[in-house]
C-alpha cells in the first residue's frame, strides 16, 4: 500500500473505530481549539445583540465588529477580548463532544431504521442528517446550558462600557457557584428552552451542510479528500449557520443576561425584540457571529479529523 493510500486508510479506520468516548473527546478537543482564536468576537457578538436592546434609537457604542474589537481592547485588553474563555472551553467540551459524538450514532440508528438494507455510512439522506444534528446539539445544548448562561454574562460585563444589565463573576466557578446560591438549580438552567432551540437550528444546519458539500464536491472530482475539501466544506456550513441562527443567538443572549424577568422566554424577546428594534434587531452581531462561527467551523471541523485520529492512536495503543 502506497503512502497517501496507507494514510487515507488510517482516517477512514479512525473515524469508524474510535469509540463512543473517543468521538466525545476528539469533538470536545477540537472545539477548544477553535474557541481560543475565536472567543473575542464571541465577546464583540455578545455585546453588539445586547446594544440598544428593547430601545430602536439608543446611541451605538459599537457600530460594526472590527470596531467593537478594538475599543474593548482599548479599553479592556486582551483580558476583555477574552472574558469567559473558561466557561467556553468548558461549555466547548460538553456541547460539541456531544454534538459531534452523538451525531454519527443517532444518524446511525436513524439509518438503519429507514434504510435496513444499506450500510450506514453509504446513506447520505438529507431529512436523517437534519435530523440527527438538532438531536445531538440540543442535546448538548441542555448539558451545556448553566455554561453557557455564565459565559455570556462575563462576556457582556464591563466597568469601562455598560451594555446590557451586568452582572460580574471573579471565575466561572464562582458564576456557578453564585447562581445555585442564590437561585438553585432551576437558576442554572434559566434560558435552557433558548438555548435547545438556537442551538438546534444550528446544529441542524451545520453538519449535515458539511457533509453534503463534502460528498458533493468528492462525488464530482472538484476536490480530493483532505485539508483543501475540509476547509471548503466547513466554511460553506459556518456561514450557513450563521445566517439560520442569528436570530436565535441574539434571543439567547438577551434571556440568558437578564437578571429579572423581562423575558418570560425565548418567543416573548423574540417578539419583544422585534416589536421595539424592528426585524434588523435579529441580526444585530451578524458581522460578528460570521467572523467567530466561520473560523470557528472551520477550525473545529479540520482538527476534528485530526483529533479522531488522535484518539484512535490512544485508544489503540492503551485499551
Amino acid at each position: 500500500m502506497s503512502q497517501p493510500q496507507e494514510e487515507k486508510h488510517n482516517q477512514k479506520t479512525a473515524a469508524h473505530k474510535v469509540s463512543k468516548f473517543g468521538s466525545f473527546v476528539a469533538g470536545g478537543l477540537a472545539a477548544c481549539i477553535a474557541v481560543t482564536v475565536t472567543n473575542p468576537f464571541d465577546c464583540v457578538k455578545t455585546r453588539m445583540q445586547l446594544q440598544g436592546e428593547l430601545h430602536a434609537n439608543a446611541a451605538k457604542v459599537y457600530t460594526n465588529p472590527i470596531q467593537a474589537f478594538g475599543v474593548i481592547f482599548k479599553n479592556e485588553g486582551i483580558a476583555g477580548l477574552q472574558k469567559g474563555l473558561a466557561s467556553a472551553y468548558l461549555y466547548q467540551i460538553a456541547l460539541n463532544g456531544s454534538r459531534l459524538g452523538f451525531y454519527e450514532p443517532i444518524r446511525g440508528i436513524l439509518n438503519n431504521v429507514f434504510y435496513p438494507n444499506v450500510e450506514s455510512h453509504k446513506v447520505q439522506h438529507i431529512g436523517i442528517n437534519v435530523a440527527a444534528g438538532a438531536t445531538s446539539g440540543v442535546v448538548g445544548a441542555f448539558i451545556g446550558s448553566p455554561l453557557f448562561l455564565v459565559k455570556t454574562r462575563m462576556q457582556s460585563y464591563s466597568n469601562a462600557i455598560h451594555i446590557g444589565q451586568q452582572t460580574h463573576y471573579t471565575s466561572a466557578f464562582n458564576g456557578l457557584a453564585t447562581i445555585f446560591r442564590s437561585e438553585g438549580i432551576k437558576g442554572l438552567f434559566r434560558g435552557v428552552d433558548a438555548a435547545m432551540l438556537r442551538t438546534g437550528i444550528g446544529s441542524a444546519v451545520q453538519l449535515p451542510i458539511y457533509n453534503i458539500c463534502k460528498n458533493f464536491l468528492l462525488k464530482h472530482d472538484l476536490m480530493n479528500d483532505g485539508t483543501g475539501l475540509h476547509l471548503l466544506s466547513s466554511t460553506i456550513a459556518g456561514f450557513g449557520v450563521g445566517v439560520a441562527m442569528n436570530p436565535w443567538d441574539v434571543v439567547l443572549t438577551r434571556v440568558y443576561n437578564q437578571k429579572g424577568n423581562l423575558y418570560s422566554g425565548p418567543i416573548d424577546c423574540f417578539i419583544k425584540t422585534v416589536r421595539n428594534e424592528g426585524l434588523s434587531a435579529l441580526y444585530k452581531g451578524f458581522g460578528a457571529q460570521i467572523l467567530r462561527i466561520g473560523p470557528h467551523t472551520v477550525l473545529c471541523l479540520t482538527f476534528m479529523e485530526q483529533t479522531l485520529k488522535l484518539v484512535y492512536s490512544v485508544e489503540s495503543r492503551f485499551l
